[in-house]
């Protein structure tokens, strides 16, 4: 599930023209932020519903720095997104170990109540509903960027900022956008984490349940081609190959790095016919130079 959700963030930003990978220290902030709803006493449902709202803005608040430092100052996002993972990722370890520590077992956080989690959907195993949130939120982001105003001006952005500029489209706003939604589903992903991560219903202290959930969305979203139906797909075959691998290190000692080498080369495999492409673009405007001079 935060496989799909992470992996639109990035697939996002990618289609309004950015190479925004600040998702890891989003989901940071969205995995705190629905941890804090246990704090709360609240109604069931209507607590989940809340942990997931203070989640999503959360993402979007962490993502809104980068962004305005990108529309104003025309910093690189590649290089504020990774200093905003890492701090986001050393706030998180002290908020974990100092603030919302659980007292009487000091290596996690409080829980999330029973009335803030998502429901178990098949028994005797970790899934649960919030498969249903990141469809849904996959669906929603679809809509929006293929069948609205907003989204055609989202993509035409991404595809040429220069005709989208002559074309009265507003860069700044589309990248804003961007920036906002990427949060929100990286804000998503942390509280299914949380809220939906059977036993425990908590952060860990080390942040082992959440590291690179991020990093591992953008190989998810590459493989997908950036497309939300393409997402969904290529997040199940992921998670399959995780899980997998976690079964074969137990019943046959296989090392689970080895995962990690099958997804790398999927990941390079698939990066070859785009390759070709910008080989073949290079090779022709080189030979239109030659050309040129020749005559």
């Amino acid at each position: 599930v935060p496989l799909v959700l992470t992996a639109l963030t990035f697939s996002i930003g990618v289609r309004a023209g950015m190479f925004n990978i600040g998702a890891e220290g989003q989901v940071y902030m969205g995995a705190l932020a629905a941890v804090t709803v246990g704090y709360f006493t609240l109604p069931p449902g209507l607590h989940l519903i809340v942990g997931l709202i203070f989640a999503m803005l959360a993402g979007a608040a962490w993502s809104l720095i980068p962004a305005i430092l990108k529309i104003t100052r025309g910093v690189s996002e590649v290089i504020s997104t990774i200093m905003f993972n890492w701090i986001g990722h050393f706030l998180a370890f002290y908020l974990v170990a100092n603030v919302l520590v659980d007292p009487l077992r000091g290596q996690r956080t409080i829980a999330v109540p029973p009335s803030a989690r998502f429901p178990i959907l098949i028994r005797g195993t970790d899934l649960s509903y919030s498969v249903f949130a990141a469809v849904a939120f996959a669906l929603v982001i679809y809509f929006l960027l293929w069948h609205t105003a907003t989204g055609y001006e989202v993509r035409a952005a991404g595809l040429n900022p220069t005709a989208a500029k002559y074309g009265g489209i507003k860069s700044k706003r589309t990248m804003l956008l961007s920036f906002i939604l990427g949060g929100f589903g990286a804000g998503l992903a942390g509280a299914t984490i949380v809220m939906g991560n059977p036993p425990t219903y908590a952060v860990i202290s080390g942040l082992p349940q959440i590291a690179n959930a991020g990093f591992d969305g953008m190989a998810v979203a590459m493989v997908g081609r950036n497309h939300p139906i393409g997402i969904l797909i290529a997040a199940v075959f992921f998670g399959g190959l995780t899980a997998g691998g976690r079964t074969m290190q137990i019943t046959a000692g296989v090392p689970l790095e080895m995962v990690r080498v099958v997804e790398g080369v999927i990941v390079l495999t698939m990066s070859i016919p785009e390759l070709v492409r910008i080989f073949r673009i290079i090779r022709r405007g080189i030979q239109k130079i030659l050309r040129r001079e020749a005559t």
